[in-house]
């Protein structure tokens, strides 16, 4: 577990714009269960979620279609609504900072960290966008 002075200013990098942190088991499977978008960002305190992964989410949501809820839950803090997030992004396995767009509960994109590593926040937002003008009203 991080400290939570650590991990606040890298949580409020997303609540700020409007992302609801999760924390438990609960409220992960009701955020997958509304209808409509859902994106999850699982944040990490990693280097990648600095400076592609959060970055990248906050610019994707300046975009005429985006999700209708934004959620995150934070790797190595929220550990069992991390997991709970997880499971619901079967097939993909287990990574640090990850993106899943749902729709309907339904796994409809998926953003691994091996697409976010290494890749400028403007390339990720991007890719989030063409999912966005894909899967959202």
């Amino acid at each position: 577990m991080y400290p939570a002075e650590l991990v606040k200013p890298m949580r409020e990098d997303l609540t700020n714009v409007g992302f609801e942190e999760l924390h438990t088991t609960e409220a992960v499977d009701n955020a997958i269960a509304k209808e409509g978008t859902t994106l999850v960002v699982v944040n990490s305190v990693c280097g990648c979620a600095a400076a592609n992964a959060r970055p990248g989410a906050r610019m994707s949501i300046q975009n005429e279609k985006r999700p209708s809820h934004l959620v995150t839950v934070f790797a190595g803090v929220d550990k069992e609504a991390t997991n709970k997030a997880r499971e619901y992004m079967i097939p993909f396995p287990p990574s640090s900072p990850c993106m899943a767009l749902f729709k309907d509960g339904e796994l409809v994109h998926m953003l691994e960290r091996h697409h976010i590593e290494g890749r400028p926040a403007e390339l990720i937002a991007e890719n989030l966008k063409d999912a966005y003008n894909e899967h959202c009203s």
